[in-house]
């Protein structure tokens, strides 16, 4: 029996469901693509690169077949790069043992690289329309107001009950759009500051909307003060070239390129020599400053001060490599370096 819930928010995404790409897409694959490249980004942000990510690698076997360079090429800017590196080392995984098609297996599903919990649910009840629950962002969200959930939803205790909920009200045989409904509801809706309550199909059965206390839910445990770190990088240019350094294949920003740099806790032009030697095995000048870049990631703030450098000494460093200025946009890189790029290029 379906509960008055999910009645009611079936019927709503019926009529308020957004139209996606993904959505409606015969190919277990592209909902796969679509689940990984929303983890912990918007929609909006995530339509023009999944489009582009199925022109590119259009099966299983494309991707698996792909340098990692072209793959992390084809998701410069959408961040989280060890989603990227993950769908590549998976998509080798399911050529290799499950002859280019995603399993249907939960346990098979779960082993792939990058799936968890989470994914695993979306692409079983969507793709494969298994009555399995999910549990996202926004699906935590809406749970803990319907349901005026006071404990943390990030703790262990706060998520056991959140996904309790969810598998509790889910529509046998109707799992796949009552996820999607969840997460459409959660992304337009009830959103993380000021939700739409008037709106809502779901407003005359949520507690906390009952009891005054939305804008507080969910419950979450308190943030720890954000690192801030301060970085030099230096900028070497000959005969038409750069110097690039790639960064190890594991950890942030993993498999892409940058200019060589390094951490400093002074003045970044007087630091930046002896970082380059320690990091890179390099001898340079500073010259003048040529930009400094903001970025925020998740767990800490950075500060890079870039700056032209002249090159005393060649360096044995096999991860530093010239690469001639006008095919800079074929490394793929992070924001910071990408923004130094446009400034030396331009």
């Amino acid at each position: 029996m379906t509960s008055r819930l999910a009645s009611r928010l079936l019927n709503w995404y019926r009529l308020q469901g957004r139209t996606l790409p993904w959505r409606g897409h015969p190919d277990p694959y592209a909902v796969w693509v679509s689940e990984i490249m929303l983890q912990q980004t918007r929609v909006e942000a995530v339509i023009p690169y999944f489009e582009k990510w199925m022109r590119l690698f259009p099966t299983v076997k494309e991707l698996a077949g792909a340098s990692e360079q072209d793959v992390l090429n084809a998701w410069e800017g959408l961040g989280y790069y060890s989603r990227a590196r993950n769908l590549h080392k998976a998509s080798k995984i399911v050529v290799e043992k499950h002859g280019g098609e995603l399993p249907r297996d939960l346990k098979a599903l779960r082993e792939l690289p990058g799936i968890g919990r989470y994914t695993v649910g979306a692409i079983a009840s969507i793709a494969f329309n298994m009555d399995e629950p999910t549990l996202d962002g926004n699906l935590r969200r809406v749970f803990a107001r319907l349901f005026d959930v006071s404990e943390a939803a990030d703790s262990p205790a706060g998520e056991k009950i959140l996904w309790n909920l969810t598998a509790g009200h889910l529509p046998r045989g109707q799992a796949g759009d009552y996820n999607q409904a969840l997460m459409d509801l959660g992304a337009t809706i009830c959103l993380p500051r000021n939700p739409r309550c008037l709106l809502c199909p779901l407003m005359e059965i949520c507690e906390a909307r009952a009891n005054g206390t939305q804008e507080q839910r969910p419950v979450l445990k308190p943030r720890k003060e954000t690192p801030f770190f301060t970085h030099a990088a230096g900028v070497m240019t000959m005969n038409g070239k750069v110097l690039l350094a790639k960064r190890p294949s594991k950890g942030l920003l993993g498999g892409m390129w940058e200019f060589p740099n390094g951490r400093v806790d002074g003045e970044p032009a007087e630091e930046l020599e002896s970082a380059l030697e320690a990091g890179y095995q390099l001898k340079v000048r500073t010259g003048e400053a040529l930009v400094t870049v903001q970025h925020a990631y998740t767990h800490f703030r950075v500060m890079v001060h870039a700056f032209r450098c002249e090159l005393v000494n060649t360096s044995a460093n096999e991860n530093l490599k010239w690469v001639k200025l006008e095919e800079m946009a074929d490394y793929p890189m992070g924001k910071v370096d990408r923004q130094i790029a446009r400034v030396l290029h331009g």
